[in-house]
């Protein structure tokens, strides 16, 4: 009887605790503010790294900014531009005030006399996200530049350092002949890479070029023996971009206009008039940089060079859209959308 009295009250006793539990943590729950730190403490692994991609004008850094409001993040910047310093107009770099808001990485590194590769980044890029998760931070890479995103997440080649001898032999090449003359002679050398590089593409067709003339060896040869890096991080891979091409088109138009309206010619030419610097540096490749130096030279007039700034940039935003289209898992949104960030930050969360 006695026994039976006793199994009976720790029975009533072992329910009451787990009734008191339940409650307890169905009040502390029930509370918005630490469902939301609860659900941030376990949203992200410690090697999360998320990468907002998407063409040129299509909004990242907007997005960037006002994700910043929900998560624990850092941004680090992927456009190969922006590292420059001086050049903020026509890159459409974060303002000072942003800047002030969020702790950016890789944005004013380098001088416009120097040159940045892609292997530059992901050293630069690698070190920044190692410090930003070290502070309990989620690391928010953001820009269009596509091959530094694949330099980051899948290793690079093992090929040559620039050499600036034979740089500057193919730049005195190319104002003989131009850019797509050298395309074609890049064509008769290496197709694979001429098939993928536009005739355009004065940086890329350079690059290729060099890498042969310096080993004897086709970048695309080098290339398919990619040098194997295991990575320790989970890439989240978002894109960004409106459904109709039109709207881009538009945006693209009015951005650069609103570019000249903030004085954008008088920072190319601050650049024009340094004499360490010319048409041919990389920095000075840039979209929009480029026309406006022409415009300064005499080559250009106000017209041509507008008309021709933009002509490039969709042109580049299409290349953007080329390479991530055949990017793997990534998670597409349209830029245009009105709940555009809340379901951004949805896909994170989950």
């Amino acid at each position: 009887m006695a026994t039976a009295v006793l199994l009976g009250l720790s029975y009533l006793y072992k329910s009451w605790i787990s009734y008191l539990c339940d409650r307890f943590w169905l009040c502390i729950y029930s509370n918005p503010k630490v469902r939301m730190m609860i659900k941030s403490t376990n949203t992200f692994s410690s090697g999360s790294v998320i990468c907002l991609m998407g063409p040129t004008a299509s909004g990242k850094s907007k997005i960037a900014m006002q994700l910043a409001e929900k998560l624990p993040i850092e941004i680090v910047n992927v456009d190969s531009a922006i590292v420059y310093r001086g050049m903020n107009i026509g890159t459409a770099k974060p303002a000072p005030e942003e800047l002030a808001k969020i702790q950016h990485h890789l944005i004013d590194i380098r001088d416009p006399a120097q040159s940045y590769s892609a292997a530059d980044f992901r050293t630069d890029a690698l070190v920044a996200i190692k410090k930003i998760i070290a502070r309990g931070k989620v690391p928010l890479l953001v820009g269009g530049t596509m091959l530094y995103f694949k330099a980051l997440q899948e290793g690079l080649s093992e090929l040559p350092s620039a050499d600036k001898k034979i740089r500057e032999k193919i730049s005195a090449e190319a104002k003989q002949i131009g850019w797509q003359g050298l395309h074609q002679r890049l064509k008769k050398v290496d197709p694979k890479a001429a098939k993928k590089i536009h005739p355009n593409d004065a940086q890329r067709i350079q690059r290729a070029l060099e890498v042969f003339m310096l080993t004897g060896k086709t970048i695309s040869e080098l290339c398919g023996k990619k040098k194997e890096e295991a990575s320790l991080y989970e890439f989240i891979n978002i894109a960004i971009a409106p459904k109709d091409r039109k709207l881009l088109h538009e945006r693209i138009e009015r951005r650069f206009e609103d570019m000249l309206k903030r004085g954008f010619i008088d920072e190319v030419k601050a650049l024009y008039g340094r004499e360490d610097l010319n048409r041919d540096l990389p920095a000075m490749r840039a979209v929009g940089y480029r026309q406006v130096w022409d415009y300064l030279a005499g080559d250009l007039d106000f017209e041509q060079m507008k008309y021709k700034a933009i002509v490039a940039t969709r042109q580049l935003a299409k290349r953007q859209l080329t390479w991530l289209r055949s990017w793997p898992n990534v998670c597409w949104f349209d830029s245009e959308a009105l709940n555009l960030v809340e379901e951004i930050y949805k896909l994170i969360n989950n």
